[in-house]
């Protein structure tokens, strides 16, 4: 008796996205990685589904928050929004997807380990979305982003209250290893107008400054600079 042949590549792949592709090509697509493109000449990376992918979970994720939490304002919701909407948590849901397996590195990236880094895990998880998009359309790509994405909204509402800067910065200084951050504040006027300078320090060094009329509003605007400038080191990894 022979046995059936192995699903292909993209079928498997369909199958742990939940979506019968008419285009399995545009699968193959979303997992291709400039840098298998620049060794394959002639093949088109996945760098235009990403862009699509970006626009429509932004559309997915804002229209999802505003009907699932009717009780958060407006600057909860962009919180909501901004807890899901980047590279950290669309990684995390490639992961879960398993999307290292299926991405097309070159040589170089493959080896460096390309299959985990953040930033291509998650360009990879936006080009599913747009290639969703384009094959099935906005009740598809809304009942995948619903699946993926509604839980770590559900997670991150319980915990709004810790969606600060400071908590964000505690976060990603454990993830790179450089400690709990240091703060270091200075005032300056008279005691009616004073103004606050803080500093934040990683490893002894100083990685984002500050200035308000408060400790609190200090700390935060320093906690933001340096929070971001790693984030931005996440994505370029």
């Amino acid at each position: 008796m022979t046995s059936a042949p192995a699903p292909s590549r993209a079928e498997s792949l369909a199958e742990r996205v939940g979506h019968a592709f008419a285009d399995r090509g545009l699968l193959d697509r979303a997992m291709a990685h400039r840098s298998w493109c620049a060794e394959h000449p002639g093949t088109c990376s996945n760098e235009r589904l990403e862009f699509l992918g970006d626009a429509v979970l932004g559309w997915v994720v804002a229209d999802l928050a505003f009907h699932r939490y009717p009780e958060l304002t407006e600057g909860a919701l962009t919180g909501v929004r901004k807890g899901v909407v980047n590279a950290t948590a669309l990684a995390a849901a490639g992961r879960e997807l398993g999307l290292g397996e299926f991405l097309l590195l070159g040589k170089g990236e493959d080896a460096g380990g390309g299959r985990d880094k953040a930033s291509i895990l998650s360009d990879a998880f936006e080009a599913v979305i747009g290639a969703l998009y384009v094959d099935g359309g906005s009740e598809v790509v809304s009942a995948f982003i619903r699946r993926t994405i509604a839980p770590m909204m559900d997670e991150i509402v319980g915990h709004l209250d810790h969606l600060d800067h400071k908590s964000r910065l505690q976060e990603l200084a454990v993830r790179f290893g450089l400690g709990s951050p240091v703060y270091v504040n200075e005032s300056s006027g008279p005691d009616h107008q004073k103004r606050f300078t803080v500093r934040v320090k990683l490893a002894g060094e100083v990685a984002g400054e500050g200035i308000g009329p408060s400790k609190k509003v200090a700390e935060q605007a320093a906690a933001m600079k340096a929070a971001t400038e790693l984030e931005r080191r996440l994505v370029t990894d």
